[in-house]
């Protein structure tokens, strides 16, 4: 079983970037694909950005194409999202989750998952 502790968020105004962190442990977290979620105010949680357990392959959301890099680091068990030209409709609840299988986008196969970082960006 993995934990996971996801930290970085913060008020931001738009236009302006942020990096969040996602530290692991229990577990090494080269056995699981990892990706980061967000739920906004009213609204389901939604894919943002996954990535393959070496790190190779990449999926990001439309939204965030350009804007937002997902990036590992399985020696330190860490995991991070640079996000750029943040927006207002960026604002969230931004959660790290780790699913135990092979590349996935769907929510449902991500087992593990933080208490989440919120990311509030001003207009």
């Amino acid at each position: 079983q993995v934990q996971l502790v996801e930290s970085g968020g913060e008020l931001v105004q738009a236009g302006g970037s942020l990096r969040l962190s996602c530290a692991a442990s229990g577990r090494s977290i080269s056995s699981y694909t990892m990706g980061w979620f967000r739920q906004a105010p009213g609204k389901e949680r939604d894919v943002v950005a996954v990535i393959s357990r070496s790190g190779g392959s990449t999926y990001y959301a439309d939204s965030m194409k350009g804007r937002f890099t997902i990036s590992r680091d399985n020696a330190k068990n860490l995991m991070y999202l640079q996000m750029k030209s943040l927006k207002a409709e960026d604002t969230a609840v931004y959660y790290c989750e780790a699913a135990p299988m092979v590349f996935t986008i769907r929510l449902t196969a991500y087992d593990y998952w933080g208490q989440g970082t919120q990311v509030t960006v001003s207009s």
